[in-house]
């Protein structure tokens, strides 16, 4: 093994980003986490945005969309 090997962090030489390997140790995290705690972190996993379809240069209605992250 090589220095620069070694120096690599584990989460970039399995081809993850950091975000990518924070929200997987997040969500484990969370899994691992007893009531009450549990469902407090459940509810600040939410995620609200809004899509909008574009047609011929125009923005159609947004519809609003409600998801929940994790893996």
């Amino acid at each position: 093994m090589s220095a620069t090997t070694a120096a690599v962090p584990f989460w970039r030489a399995a081809g993850m980003t950091y975000i990518g390997y924070s929200n997987v140790c997040a969500a484990l995290v969370r899994r691992c986490l007893k009531e009450p705690h549990k469902s407090e972190a459940a509810s600040r996993e939410k995620v609200h945005f809004s899509i909008s379809k574009w047609t011929e240069g125009k923005q159609e209605k947004p519809k609003a969309v409600e998801r929940q992250r994790g893996i």
